[in-house]
């Protein structure tokens, strides 16, 4: 069973980065050209002579390497998802396989993306001081790990309190605890400047969105269609069973 439901996973992480291929295309590469066109120019007025060449050239990065880069990602992120799934599946409630694989989706999505996201967006590749690319990025990859031990943990606090405050109840005490501890986390956690003077604000925000639209519909056809394909799974008997 696990092994069909890790082959059902990258498949399905596949098709979820087809579709957030096609989303980035759309929304998120325009975006990054609008952010390289205001470097060059800001170059150009300081005197530097636009940016450095590039090693590997802007249509080799927003096709090859995007469509390389997405397609790993998926289906990796897909084979973790199912064992996040197996994990979840008759644990967390009486639900159904396309239930649980939705509930999984959505607290994958609230854990790696959201959480972070919050706190500290994405630039465009052409912002920010590259001095501390650095720290921004162990900032960002312990704000994902924090972000994953609280989805886990609001789970285990439902989970409990379940049985003795109902599944309404319960939702909303659990809500209100995460919703306590981010607010602290992010209080406490430092929040470096990674955008420089001057950089157009509706650039930077058409970006982000475009960022959180590519891992919105990543998510979801993850959930959709591996939640599709784990039914079936679940449902074919075993071999002991048939045979029987």
């Amino acid at each position: 069973m696990m092994r069909s439901l890790l082959v059902r996973g990258m498949l399905a992480g596949l098709a979820a980065a087809a579709l957030a291929l096609l989303v980035a295309w759309l929304y998120g590469e325009p975006q990054v050209e609008h952010a390289i066109a205001v470097e060059e120019a800001h170059a150009a007025h300081e005197g530097h002579g636009g940016h450095e060449e590039e090693v590997v050239s802007r249509t080799v990065q927003k096709t090859a390497g995007l469509i390389t880069a997405l397609g790993v990602y998926g289906v990796a992120l897909g084979g973790l998802f199912a064992i996040a799934f197996a994990v979840a599946y008759g644990r967390i409630g009486a639900f159904g396989a396309r239930a649980t694989a939705a509930l999984v989706a959505l607290g994958g999505f609230v854990a790696v993306e959201l959480v972070p996201f919050l706190k500290y967006p994405p630039t465009p590749p052409a912002v920010g001081n590259p001095d501390t690319i650095g720290g921004r990025t162990a900032l960002y990859f312990g704000m994902v790990a924090l972000g994953v031990l609280s989805v886990v943990a609001a789970a285990i606090v439902f989970r409990r309190l379940l049985p003795r405050l109902g599944a309404w109840n319960a939702a909303i005490a659990t809500a209100a605890g995460f919703a306590v501890v981010l607010a602290l986390v992010y209080r406490l956690t430092p929040t470096p400047d990674a955008v420089a003077d001057g950089f157009p604000a509706t650039v930077l925000w058409d970006f982000r969105i475009a960022s959180l639209g590519v891992q919105v519909a990543l998510w979801a056809t993850l959930g959709l269609v591996f939640g599709v394909l784990a039914e079936r799974a679940v449902r074919r008997p075993s071999p002991a069973a048939a045979a029987a």
